[in-house]
């Protein structure tokens, strides 16, 4: 019998990825044996990055963390999950004011599989006042003032895109 797959997906918009996602994503990869970063796409939602440009994003991001998976996907993350077998979800959390949002998506998840656990890592106290959506509020009046709360890379796309490049 062969040994089981300690495999995690860390499922976010990722609109775009920041510092804080980065270092989450850091603690997390020694503890899995594969951890796929999932890229969702949903189409109630406005990005100002496309699914596949946030992938590169996030690829180009990570490249200095091995043992990391990118990957996109429209439907349920638990779905997802299901597919390629992975038994946890880890979602982050910064502040009490997500907890219940996050509460409520567990236990949704946990209705729709059982076997399937959702795991919350708290995020690094540098890190707790850095949302994807302030980045891209702060973006529309100034990109300098972000760096070293995204990647570079990140920090770069933004001025292309505020640039109309």
């Amino acid at each position: 019998m062969s040994p089981k797959v300690r495999k995690a997906i860390y499922p976010g918009s990722f609109d775009p990825i920041t510092n804080g996602h980065v270092d989450t994503i850091r603690r997390l990869v020694s503890l899995y044996d594969e951890l796929i970063v999932l890229v969702a796409n949903s189409s109630d939602k406005k990005y100002l990055f496309s699914a596949n440009e946030r992938v590169e994003l996030v690829k180009r991001s990570l490249q200095a963390i091995s043992g990391v998976k990118v990957n996109s996907h429209n439907g349920l993350t638990v779905e997802y999950a299901k597919e390629v077998g992975a038994s946890v979800i880890i979602r982050g959390l910064r502040a009490v004011a997500d907890f219940e949002y996050e509460m409520a998506m567990a236990n949704m998840n946990k209705h729709l599989d059982r076997e399937i656990e959702t795991l919350i890592v708290f995020a690094d106290p540098q890190y707790t006042f850095v949302s994807s959506r302030l980045v891209k509020g702060v973006s529309a009046h100034t990109i300098e003032k972000l760096e070293g709360l995204v990647p570079s890379a990140v920090l770069e796309a933004m001025k292309n895109k505020v640039r109309g490049t």
